[in-house]
């Protein structure tokens, strides 16, 4: 394609739902925290790049960042999305701005992929893995509930296994140690465990002393890593608990900007580091913030709290990465099933294959996104 690929338009597509019956909703009796930013550019190609934040802040967002990226090139992502930060130091610099440049970014990648015919993952440096190990990612609730749940996963081929926030930190230590020891039950000695206390909520109330306390007992059940035991900003607490918890520390989901990530992997202040696609400003921040992270021996989980799409970015940011393994795979969930147009299946060891086909290299369901967005279909694209 020898003529210049331009951005024409951007939308927000919300998503609706409430696929977790304990999940808070805090500002509505909906949730409506995912959202889908649809790019089409001036030729007629059609991508999607997704964002974990409310739909009225995406648009206001995509209405301060129309003068920037309208006419901008739909090819050139890191170039292109590095004029709207640029361009926006004092009405950005995170936050909803960020953000929705995230979902830009994403959109751009894939476009890019479907006019030069080649996986996401290549345009990114290569492929050093094509089969990838998602993590079943779930609430916790109390034993019995969480033992079913995770019995259901684990039938439906899941090894590596998630469960975070619910009552964990919230009552009392008998009932942290019960539900990981009915966990590690569930899903028996051979498969990875992992645990997030949640430390993002409202008002954590827990310290260094309690969280090194509690790394001890996890590490009697063999738990891979213990994610967000502390406050996001709590960097120093962090640096003291990553050098003496037992169990390896992991955190940063809710930083934005490449910029942020520095202070944390350069002291390191964590042994995983879990940047999210749908905030940090899409694939070219989060493969920076992967590549010095790998100069620092630290490895990159990918925080996945999000949609299908956000699920695709993450299989070529893990496929490109030296020092990452594992995506986030949040189930049951309709934000992540019901966006495919086909289903996506785990091979016979509980592994994802990496796509081969340009972008991408998976279809999107129109009809599944029609539901969860109250009728909102996709532009056609040529591509």
């Amino acid at each position: 394609m020898s003529e210049p690929v331009r951005i024409a338009k951007i939308r927000a597509i919300p998503l609706y739902g409430k696929a977790y019956v304990d999940w808070p909703s805090r500002f509505s009796d909906v949730e409506q925290t995912r959202t889908l930013v649809e790019v089409v550019t001036d030729n007629g190609i059609a991508s999607l790049g997704s964002v974990y934040t409310s739909a009225p802040l995406v648009e206001a967002a995509l209405h301060l960042l129309e003068p920037l990226y309208t006419g901008l090139s739909a090819i050139d992502p890191a170039a292109t999305c590095e004029v709207l930060h640029q361009n926006t130091f004092w009405q950005g610099r995170g936050g909803a701005v960020t953000h929705a440049i995230s979902g830009i970014d994403m959109a751009l990648w894939d476009i890019l992929g479907k006019v030069t015919g080649q996986p996401i993952w290549r345009l990114l440096g290569g492929r050093y893995r094509d089969r990838i190990k998602p993590y079943a990612s779930m609430l916790m609730e109390e034993p019995a509930k969480l033992t079913d749940k995770l019995q259901a996963a684990h039938a439906r081929g899941f090894r590596s296994f998630k469960i975070g926030w619910g009552p964990f930190g919230r009552h009392h230590d008998r009932i942290d140690q019960e539900i990981v020891r009915a966990a590690r039950e569930a899903i028996g000695p051979d498969c990875e465990l992992m645990v997030d206390a949640g430390g993002s909520d409202a008002y954590w109330p827990h310290n260094y002393k309690w969280a090194l306390n509690k790394s001890r007992m996890l590490a009697d059940y063999d738990v891979v890593w213990f994610e967000e035991p502390l406050r996001p900003d709590d960097l120093e607490g962090y640096i003291e608990l990553t050098r003496h918890s037992p169990v390896r520390i992991s955190g940063c989901e809710c930083l934005t900007r490449r910029q942020s990530f520095i202070p944390w992997i350069e002291r390191r202040a964590v042994d995983y580091i879990q940047p999210d696609v749908t905030k940090v400003g899409g694939l070219s921040e989060q493969h920076r913030i992967g590549q010095y992270a790998d100069d620092h021996s630290i490895m990159v989980v990918p925080h996945g709290w999000n949609t299908g799409v956000g699920l695709a970015a993450d299989l070529h940011l893990v496929a490109a990465a030296g020092n990452a393994k594992w995506v986030e795979f949040l189930t049951p969930e309709p934000y992540m099933d019901d966006v495919f147009a086909d289903p996506i299946n785990l091979d016979e060891d509980g592994y994802l294959r990496v796509p081969d086909g340009p972008g991408y290299g998976f279809q999107w369901s129109v009809d599944g996104i029609a539901r969860l967005s109250k009728g909102i279909r996709l532009t056609d694209s040529i591509l």
